[in-house]
């Protein structure tokens, strides 16, 4: 039934019309069913929404009750002052009826939603959700193990490096050709040619020189961290990478002692079964340089039709060489008693060759459905 009906039916004699109110005669007996209607209908109501509609139907400007209240001047002087008193006593008696039934109606929806939100003792508990190392980190990790199970240690340096040691410590000295191999990012930007320019360094290789001066032989070492280089990104480059760089310096090392650590690395990263390569190639600070391959493990060595050895066969994974006698001149060795090799790796191209990934970008995309497969 309609509001506007239900509360018609209360008021006896047509005192309050709500679609047209009016101000008519008031007396005791419709005071009295305004209260006894108000009361009823108060109590059944559940959410404060409502209330507030109860408050304006007989509370409000047009109200029942203040309808009855503008009409005590149609009454006998002699009735006025009985039946404003009681008009005023059952508005003091509504209003304090609605402020305990808006009470009321707060417990009810706090303890509803204390309800809701309690906690099941006897359910099973959430499982916390678990991260996971970068595939990067990981494969840096491996790598570093397996040289560590060769008695290597670990040794970290700069990302921030000088001229110095960048390039004029390894063989490449102001004008060398070489530099053109590396994108540079110049920290000191206006003047790179300056004495101590500062770069952001392009390799690992800097640690050669910097372990060297700190070190007597023999030395073992490998060295992991992020470089720099001013280029463009595309499937197999970005402008910040990982490398980790190997050193081994003492009496006696030849380049048998290289083929045989490094042998032993890719059978240890990729399996007892790979078979390697070694080409000649040209790094400034190695002399003879060369480029170890391993056999493709997606065609076995096949290359027909194989988009991950381009028909080849091979995959290059390292450069590597026996250092050059000016670098280790330069740290102050004799290059008499002393020899040594050097080598250096993308761990990001690691990571692609063992898990089939086909753009590097994906490593620092920040993609969680990539992240979670490692």
């Amino acid at each position: 039934m309609p509001r506007d009906q239900n509360l018609r039916d209360y008021i006896p004699g047509g005192i309050l019309s709500l679609t047209e109110p009016s101000i008519q005669r008031p007396s005791a007996q419709s005071i009295e069913d305004i209260i006894a209607a108000a009361s009823a209908e108060l109590e059944s109501i559940q959410d404060l929404a409502a209330l507030d509609q109860w408050r304006v139907l007989y509370l409000g400007r047009r109200g029942a009750l203040t309808m009855v209240l503008r009409g005590l001047a149609s009454i006998e002087v002699s009735e006025r002052k009985a039946v404003g008193a009681l008009a005023n006593q059952a508005k003091t008696t509504l209003e304090d009826r609605l402020k305990e039934r808006v009470r009321q109606v707060n417990e009810e929806s706090l303890k509803i939603s204390e309800n809701r939100d309690r906690l099941d003792v006897t359910l099973p508990g959430r499982p916390a959700l678990k991260g996971s190392l970068h595939p990067t980190t990981q494969i840096v990790r491996e790598i570093c193990d397996a040289f560590v199970a060769m008695g290597f240690g670990v040794v970290e340096g700069p990302e921030v490096e000088w001229d110095h040691y960048n390039f004029e410590m390894l063989n490449i000295p102001k004008g060398h050709p070489a530099r053109d191999m590396w994108n540079t990012l110049w920290v000191d930007y206006d003047d790179p040619e300056k004495e101590k320019a500062m770069l952001l360094r392009t390799h690992t290789s800097p640690m050669q020189a910097r372990v060297m001066e700190s070190r007597e032989p023999p030395i073992r070492v490998v060295v992991p961290g992020k470089c720099y280089r001013y280029e463009a990104t595309d499937a197999t480059h970005e402008w910040h990478f990982y490398q980790v760089e190997g050193l081994a310096v003492g009496e006696g090392i030849t380049f048998a002692d290289l083929k045989g650590t490094l042998y032993e690395f890719a059978r240890r990263m990729f399996g007892e079964e790979r078979k390697i390569r070694f080409r000649c190639d040209y790094f400034p600070f190695v002399e003879p340089g060369v480029d170890m391959s391993i056999d493709c493990f997606a065609c076995q060595g096949d290359g027909d039709g194989c988009r991950i050895c381009r028909d080849s066969g091979w995959i290059e994974i390292m450069g590597a060489g026996m250092i050059h006698p000016r670098v280790l001149e330069g740290v102050g060795y004799d290059v008499e008693k002393y020899t040594g090799f050097a080598f250096g790796m993308g761990p990001e191209r690691i990571a692609m060759l063992k898990y089939g990934i086909d753009d590097i970008r994906h490593f620092y995309a920040n993609d969680l459905r990539f992240l979670r497969q490692f």
